[in-house]
């Protein structure tokens, strides 16, 4: 590699550019997002950690950036689209509450923008920053849907910030490290149950002897299909790092592997309720019973506002790839990655004071990604890209809940690069994930009070990625 020369104030202010135009646009969709650039959507991200075909590396595998000769520059965004729509098949709707509908579609179109920059400092020593949203989900119901008391939105946004340096120490070897600052924003909403907790009420009170049993049945009725709505809302920064190496084993060949390490966050939040503040029209005897009972259901330790916290470990990552060039016109790679996502088993919403407000059993499973692809130079412009990719989904079949009803997907994905000049290049790219129907028995615990999901999920994914790269020369 030749020695690059560079001025230090116009690498500072790439960065800050950098910085500056990721300030609030993640926008996440799926979970753990792949969409870390537009170059390797078209190849299915096979091969990700061996490719090392421009800056975008950082992400994928530090070790890979070295190889660069020059300043680049990858601005980059993924238009992900995913789809999720229920089909009921026999739902128990909650105690005094109507069933409702099926939710409409959960899923929404939202943009994953990636952005990155390298510089190589000397021939063995390059530096370089990535910024972008590794983890992202987003799904969201009709209000007034079935399985409303399970969830309504569900949304974690990750904003990520990655230095990283790469080094080749000897010939044909290259290493590389980085850090991670990382922002999470989570919100998480459904309504609660009100009719059910005011029967709940009424039952103490007829417990306590305060009202006549016979009171009990126009008690509960004036309280039928009232509802409360419910939010969480938190956030919290970490930090984490990614390793990586990468063997140039023939001049045709290169084998890379790399590590993301996880990342645990304590979010600090709050918890709001939209309560009711009366009951239906009671005879004057009952009048101050129900009164009573809903002062006491808005009031501590009940459905009241305040501090809460979610404590989170997001997964950890490994890749090892292979790429071939076959020869002067097609390029073969494959891709192996481990997800450590047992690292969730719950969802668990703890109040300052220590009392749990709610709990959702996840119990995810570590997963599998395995992909293939090929790029076709179809001219000293054009290059033409292909490949397929197999996804093991964290959820376990029997546990799966409305915040994440997932499936194994299959990836089918082709793309093309367009080079304008020695200096500009251009990849678009899209990508189809079939996903595997998906089936759902749920109550988190209690029919009464939060129905029981009954049904099926039909799901896909549409994917669009653009790229634009920036090579000095």
């Amino acid at each position: 590699m030749t020695t690059q020369q560079f001025r230090r104030t116009h690498v500072a202010a790439a960065i800050g550019a950098v910085l500056a135009l990721t300030a609030g646009i993640a926008q996440g969709a799926g979970f753990a997002l792949q969409e870390q650039n537009a170059s390797g959507l078209g190849n299915a991200y096979a091969g990700g950690a061996a490719a090392a075909e421009d800056v975008s590396t950082i992400f994928y595998n530090p070790a890979g950036l070295v190889r660069l000769q020059s300043m680049q520059v990858v601005v980059a965004g993924n238009i992900i689209c995913p789809s999720a729509k229920f089909h009921d098949s026999g739902s128990t709707p909650a105690l005094n509450q109507p069933l409702g509908g099926t939710g409409g579609d959960a899923g929404s179109c939202a943009g994953v923008p990636n952005l990155y920059l390298g510089v190589p400092f000397t021939d063995k020593w390059s530096f370089g920053i990535g910024v972008n949203a590794p983890f992202g989900l987003k799904t969201e119901y009709d209000s007034d849907w079935l399985g409303r008391f399970q969830a309504v939105k569900s949304k974690v946004e990750t904003y990520n910030i990655n230095p990283v340096i790469s080094w080749e120490p000897m010939k044909a070897l290259t290493v590389g490290a980085g850090v991670s600052f990382q922002r999470l924003n989570a919100e998480l909403t459904n309504q609660y149950n009100y009719a059910a907790a005011f029967a709940s009420g009424v039952g103490q009170s007829v417990a306590a002897g305060q009202i006549p049993a016979a009171a009990a049945p126009a008690l509960i009725a004036s309280a039928a299909g009232l509802q409360s709505f419910a939010k969480v809302k938190g956030d919290d920064t970490s930090w984490g790092w990614n390793v990586g190496v990468l063997w140039q084993v023939t001049p045709q060949t290169r084998v890379g592997a790399s590590y993301r390490s996880h990342i645990k966050y304590d979010v600090d939040g709050n918890v709001s309720f939209n309560n009711p503040t009366a009951v239906g029209p009671l005879p004057p005897t009952l009048a101050p019973v129900g009164a009573a009972i809903v002062n006491a259901l808005n009031s501590p330790p009940n459905l009241f506002d305040g501090g809460v916290r979610l404590a989170i470990k997001l997964p950890e990552t490994a890749n090892a790839s292979i790429f071939h060039q076959l020869n002067n016109q097609w390029d073969l790679m494959a891709d192996v990655q481990y997800t450590g996502w047992s690292s969730i088993q719950q969802l668990q919403v703890v109040r300052t004071t220590g009392v749990v407000l709610t709990t959702t059993p996840e119990n995810f499973r570590n997963t599998w990604r395995v992909s293939v692809g090929a790029n076709y130079r179809y001219t000293d412009k054009w290059t033409l890209r292909g490949g397929l990719a197999w996804d093991q989904t964290p959820v376990r079949e029997a546990e799966r809940t409305p915040r994440l009803p997932d499936n194994d997907r299959t990836w089918l994905a082709f793309g093309a690069q367009y080079k304008l000049s020695d200096n500009w290049a251009v990849d678009l790219a899209y990508a189809y994930l079939f996903i595997r129907d998906a089936s759902i028995h749920q109550n988190e615990g209690s029919t009464a009070l939060n129905g029981f999901i009954n049904g099926t999920y039909k799901s896909n994914v549409n994917i669009v990625g653009l790229q634009v790269t920036y090579t000095a020369r």
